[in-house]
């Protein structure tokens, strides 16, 4: 049972800091930060991805080259250009180790005001502290695993970032229902949504990539965008004006789909 909860807890948090932090803010931009908050969650996002942490600066990067060239074949993660989630997010590998390593130098509009922390991301993307743990979540399971079946999840802890990576990427442009016609395959990809943080709300999220909340419609629910206006209740970040954020304020959405396209 620890094990269960364990693995579900560090699930959670993964693709909670990935979509709050990496995501919403690094890429986007979608609201403001002071920059000691801005360091506590750079923190806090490679505690909780620990062996797969994802560089800010090259997953800003990769994930503005997406959305300039969505489904294009200069995306650098499109489903349409792969056989399968595998083959994809290996060649992704290779474009995020360019940036992440900088190996190469991004078109300066994909780079523009991304955080970086080049000191933090030095020993994050160090081998030595990626074997480190893994070994402590190893550890973790020899100490609290009490059936054989529970040493299937250990591997998904080591890639867990890429894991919610694949998920996001390959069925956020396969599966589901589209709201918007953004001019690529982006989908809605319900019931997958509920364990990516809203996340797999692809479709809205494209045709409305500066708005903090990536649900449209009355059934659909982005827990992040809940815990973001609950921080910005608090005082800890500032969301930017409603007419910048350019988002439906689930207005109908014959009324949305008779705006002018992004």
């Amino acid at each position: 049972m620890i094990i269960v909860i364990a693995f579900i807890a560090h699930w959670q948090a993964c693709v909670f800091f990935q979509s709050f932090y990496l995501h919403r803010y690094c890429a986007h931009g979608q609201f403001a930060m002071s920059r000691a908050w801005q360091r506590f969650f750079h923190v806090c996002t490679y505690m909780t991805q620990g062996s797969s942490f994802l560089s800010s600066r090259a997953y800003a990067i990769l994930h503005r080259m997406h959305h300039a060239y969505s489904d294009e074949q200069r995306d650098p993660h499109s489903p349409r250009h792969f056989k399968n989630a595998f083959s994809m997010m290996w060649a992704t590998k290779g474009r995020y180790d360019a940036f992440a390593y900088r190996k190469e130098t991004p078109e300066p509009r994909f780079e523009a005001n991304v955080p970086d922390w080049p000191r933090l991301d030095r020993l994050s993307q160090s081998w030595l502290l990626r074997l480190a743990w893994m070994a402590l979540y190893t550890a973790f399971y020899v100490k609290f695993a009490t059936a054989a079946w529970m040493f299937a999840l250990l591997p998904i802890h080591f890639v867990m970032g890429p894991v919610h990576g694949a998920i996001v990427n390959w069925c956020g442009h396969r599966y589901g229902y589209a709201n918007y016609e953004n001019g690529d395959d982006s989908k809605n990809s319900l019931p997958l949504e509920l364990v990516t943080a809203g996340e797999l709300f692809q479709n809205n999220h494209h045709k409305f990539p500066m708005s903090p909340n990536f649900a449209a419609r009355w059934f659909e629910l982005d827990p992040t965008y809940v815990a973001i206006r609950a921080f910005a209740a608090l005082g800890i970040i500032q969301l930017n004006e409603p007419q910048k954020m350019r988002y439906p304020l689930r207005t109908s959405l014959q009324a949305d789909k008779a705006a002018p396209a992004e």
